[in-house]
């Protein structure tokens, strides 16, 4: 086995940049230009790029290069072609997507013209953009060589990339592609990975184009598909300019989501204004400027919470408010129905906390009453245990998962309906499902073979009325003993689950893709935390030792500054 490949063969690089100024026009009738894979990568560099293979390198250093020199960020890869005999030099594709592996990785020689390469694979990412988390595994990849011109170069590389984790978090950056709920109100994200330059407006409306990822496609709705890119983005300051052709001016609420999804998408991107063009012709909305700006759309913002939304909780069977523990209004925060514990949606029109469920065991039954905020309850749903119950912000209805393996909705002033889970028995017992921000996606713990672990799924709406959870998908495989999760946002989750190394159990924060796994502060709690609340823009909360605990400022802290610890459980906020 080889050991590091020497410092010397990393160079910082610096380019000389042309500016090139001009003025040009694009009549309407001008032909569709098709804006190729190409575009990922940016046409200038700053930074560091590996250097070319030296003369007399071994087969495991020429190996090693290759894998070092997917760290450019040059379009095509040069460097790493340089290492390939001249046949695949030409064939090989730097599109084809990546494979990141942890950087302990190891090199061995197996025979003459072999080299072999194990190493811990953390996931990949596909053509679109789109990463996919590795199930816990080895990464195994043989290579074979020969020698050209007496210099050994790899004669059988895979198209796409193996980048190294660190090279990848360096080079890639994390954006949402924006897709829209059903109903419209939101956008949602669609988490992609795009290589960092001047590229990445252009490459962020094409992935808009191309439309949703597999899993999430069926739970959104797209309203640039079919349309195509006239020219690639331009940007000016913080002005975009984008020239779709394809797309239909009429009616007025398609185009109106549309620069929702645009202007949401590009925003990432340090892009402030989005002026959008149908076949080079400014678009025209009534009351929204030809500039538009997130402040224009911000009916679709997918963080928007009712401004009523401060953090509930159960103590002995009553509903509390965060902040001095007072009963919430009604019978419920008497405690007449005895809940273990509950869901709050508000009205998205006047943000008024208008609908509440509750989840009460006795007896070794569980009972859902449901009802208006504030107001009296009524049983809607039996079984021999439920899940605490959770609502979307786009829905006046909430879901919970009844016996382990039966998913039902409860819509407000309607009965309990079935939703179709096909995968769900098959993996084990559901022991928590909580619902994103827009209602899209659901994330569940689930208690399988494995013990519990987390997925991540789809909310598919027919249009025959039927519901269906789909594309469960293991999100954070690594995790263990898995005993809670909540939403941080619509891209987000926190979860509670064993830290492997203590022997506890410990706050994670996730990206729904898998992407981003950092453990969050323990510093504060009295103990092991139990159950979590969160939401877009508030302080998560947590319950341990029977009490309510907010994290703020790294650490958590008592609900009341300076006081004694509140005693609860089951902490939430309404949606």
């Amino acid at each position: 086995m080889s050991g590091p490949r020497p410092a010397r063969l990393v160079a910082w690089t610096v380019v000389l940049l042309l500016a090139v100024s001009g003025c040009s026009t694009v009549p309407t009738s001008s032909a569709t230009v098709r804006i190729t894979q190409a575009a990922v990568r940016p046409s200038e560099h700053v930074g560091i790029e590996p250097l070319p293979p030296e003369k007399g390198a071994t087969p495991e250093e020429i190996v090693r290069g290759f894998i070092e020199a997917a760290a450019s960020s040059v379009p095509g890869h040069p460097v790493a072609r340089q290492h390939l005999a001249p046949g695949p030099a030409g064939s090989w594709s730097d599109e084809a997507g990546i494979t990141v592996i942890s950087p302990d990785y190891a090199i061995v020689t197996t025979d003459a013209e072999t080299v072999q390469v194990t190493g811990n694979l953390i996931g990949t990412v596909d053509s679109r953009g789109v990463f996919a988390v590795a199930s816990p595994g080895v990464f195994t990849r043989s290579f074979t060589l020969k020698q050209v011109d007496g210099e050994w170069r790899i004669t059988d590389p895979h198209d796409g990339l193996v980048i190294l984790e660190p090279d990848f978090e360096r080079l890639y950056d994390a954006r949402a592609a924006y897709f829209l709920d059903p109903t419209g109100q939101r956008v949602v994200p669609d988490p992609r990975y795009l290589i960092s330059g001047e590229a990445q407006p252009t490459v962020m409306v094409e992935r808009l184009l191309n439309g949703p990822s597999a899993g999430l496609a069926a739970g959104v709705r797209n309203p640039l598909n079919g349309v195509q890119l006239r020219r690639t983005v331009t940007v000016s300051g913080q002005t975009a300019t984008v020239d779709l052709t394809g797309l239909a001016t009429d009616p007025a609420p398609m185009l109106s989501d549309v620069c929702a999804q645009l202007v949401w998408s590009l925003a990432q991107l340090q892009i402030r204004y989005v002026r959008v063009l149908i076949d080079g012709e400014p678009v025209h909305i009534n009351r929204v400027p030809l500039d538009q700006t997130v402040d224009d759309w911000a009916s679709f913002d997918p963080e928007a919470m009712p401004v009523d939304a401060v953090g509930h909780y159960v103590n002995h069977g009553s509903l509390r408010t965060v902040g001095k523990g007072s009963a919430a209004p009604g019978p419920a925060g008497k405690g007449t129905y005895g809940l273990s514990s509950a869901a709050v949606w508000a009205d998205s029109r006047t943000g008024a906390l208008s609908y509440l469920t509750g989840v009460s065991v006795a007896a070794g039954h569980a009972t859902l009453f449901a009802g208006p905020y504030g107001g009296a309850l009524e049983p809607s749903l039996n079984g021999t245990t439920l899940t605490p119950p959770s609502v979307a912000a786009t829905r006046a209805e909430a879901w919970v998962v009844r016996d382990g393996t039966s998913v039902v909705r409860v819509p407000s002033g309607g009965s309990a309906q079935t939703v179709t889970a096909p995968t769900l028995p098959g993996l084990g017992r559901a022991m928590a499902l909580e619902l994103s921000p827009d209602g899209v996606r659901a994330a569940v713990v689930v208690d399988g073979p494995e013990g519990p672990t987390l997925y991540v799924g789809t909310v598919v709406r027919a249009e025959d009325g039927g519901v269906a959870l789909r594309d469960l998908r293991q999100v954070a495989p690594s995790l263990s003993r898995v005993v809670d999760v909540a939403w941080q946002n619509s891209g987000q989750l926190l979860v509670l689950a064993g830290d492997a190394g203590q022997n506890r159990i410990v706050p994670y924060q996730v990206g729904i893709d898998g992407w981003g796994l950092t453990s969050l502060a323990t510093s504060g709690l009295p103990s092991q935390p139990t159950t979590i609340g969160a939401a877009p823009n508030r302080l998560p909360l947590v319950s341990a030792g029977g009490t309510i605990w907010q994290l703020a400022g790294g650490t958590w802290v008592t609900l009341v500054r300076g006081a004694e610890p509140l005693p609860g459980t089951a902490p939430f906020y309404p949606l």
